[in-house]
């Protein structure tokens, strides 16, 4: 009714688009799903982290794994789930998955300051 109050007409089409054989469609719930999915098992070390932040490991550390309102979540000493070493030589790892969704859910409190 309110299309024709404006003077617009409404068009019903039936469209028929092929699809490729090696091609599935699949709603973008189910591509977050799995998306989420294949980072589950998977560990980082800095040099991913690097990768998926596009900022340097120094950056990282000093906005992200350093500030004790996030420490407190993320070191496995607290029960979190980056391992933060202990002595030189030892490399950081993070969980990935959540480290993913950690990222995610605070990218307001990391970029906000």
């Amino acid at each position: 009714m309110y299309w024709r109050e404006l003077g617009l007409q409404q068009l019903q089409v039936s469209l028929s688009i092929p699809i490729p054989a090696d091609t599935v469609l699949i709603s973008k719930v189910e591509l977050e799903k799995l998306k989420k999915n294949d980072l589950v098992g998977v560990y980082w070390n800095m040099k991913d982290l690097e990768k998926r932040t596009n900022r340097k490991s120094e950056w990282i550390k000093e906005n992200i794994l350093f500030p004790s309102r996030f420490r407190k979540k993320l070191d496995v000493e607290y029960g979190g789930f980056v391992y933060y070493p202990k002595s030189k030589g030892q490399n950081w790892a993070f969980q990935a998955s959540k480290m993913s969704s950690f990222l995610e859910t605070n990218f307001n409190l990391i970029f906000g300051k």
